[in-house]
């Protein structure tokens, strides 16, 4: 049962609950950002109140409840509206901690829903592939271009798909066959090109891996295997620190499946960046 269904199923509230549940449901666009004391002096009713409400609908606390709220408000506001709301209710002081802390719950939330068995078997499929495919647009290029980085050192046919100037995404796949494997990153907003193109690599006979916030995502429909990373939203924008966590272990996992080439590598590589002064050694002068 969704969020707003458990609010509009009042039989049982108490006069102060029925006020907070009339309140979010009228506020939608604004409640799931405000503070426990915040949304009990909107409700007019007190912050114990609001508590207690949370653990009578079935959540852990009102944090729990906030998530679920948050959850609901990413997949139906503009970037526009989310904008307005976090400037309304969050203090331009508090900006700071108040990111870090939503950053750390959703590392520590991705700990919690990461099937650790279908993550041996992404690292075991990847290293067994013949090419890599990653995708990821908008926000999620970046993920896709740091996973891409780092993959390339490990493995020998890695394809960052969709980089700017190269041809269509569609184009690029088209030779995708059985002895690959095809990444596709996406958050809400959902990509529906990158689950497009998921789809084709499917078809054609790749193993594929979705990297995304929820098993509800459109693009696990397509997917042989689903890494879960939660997205926090913290702004405007979702945060994609779990997702950096997540990549960051695959990316480690593999390194240590292939550690014999990747050791030949690294030292091949660190004997390149020697001789070009890839990197200075220079400390900066006291």
């Amino acid at each position: 049962m969704s969020i707003k269904d458990r609010l509009r199923n009042t039989k049982g509230f108490s006069k102060g609950q029925k006020k907070i549940a009339e309140y979010i449901l009228a506020n939608f666009d604004k409640a799931p950002f405000l503070t426990a004391t915040k949304l009990a002096a909107e409700a007019d009713t007190s912050e114990s109140t609001v508590v207690r409400f949370a653990i009578e609908l079935g959540y852990d606390g009102f944090p729990d409840m906030q998530r679920d709220m948050k959850e609901v408000a990413r997949q139906t506001l503009t970037s526009a509206e989310r904008l307005i709301r976090i400037s309304d209710t969050v203090d331009m002081d508090n900006v700071l901690m108040s990111v870090m802390k939503s950053d750390i719950m959703s590392i520590r939330e991705t700990m919690n829903m990461i099937d650790v068995d279908v993550f041996n078997t992404v690292v075991d499929k990847l290293s067994a592939a013949k090419r890599i495919y990653i995708l990821g647009i908008r926000s999620s290029y970046s993920v896709a271009l740091y996973m891409s980085i780092y993959f390339r050192m490990i493995f020998d046919n890695v394809h960052l798909v969709g980089l700017p100037g190269a041809a269509d995404v569609f184009e690029e796949i088209i030779s995708v066959n059985n002895s690959d494997a095809f990444i596709g990153i996406t958050f809400p907003r959902y990509s529906r090109r990158t689950v497009h193109a998921m789809e084709i690599a499917k078809n054609n006979g790749a193993y594929t891996v979705a990297l995304t916030d929820s098993m509800d995502a459109p693009i696990t429909e397509v997917a042989h295997n689903v890494l879960v990373a939660r997205s926090g939203l913290t702004g405007f924008v979702d945060s994609l620190t779990a997702p950096f966590s997540v990549v960051n272990a695959l990316i480690a996992a593999c390194g240590i499946k292939k550690d014999k080439e990747l050791l030949k590598k690294l030292q091949n590589l660190e004997q390149i960046w020697k001789e070009h002064s890839i990197y200075t050694m220079e400390n900066k002068k006291k």
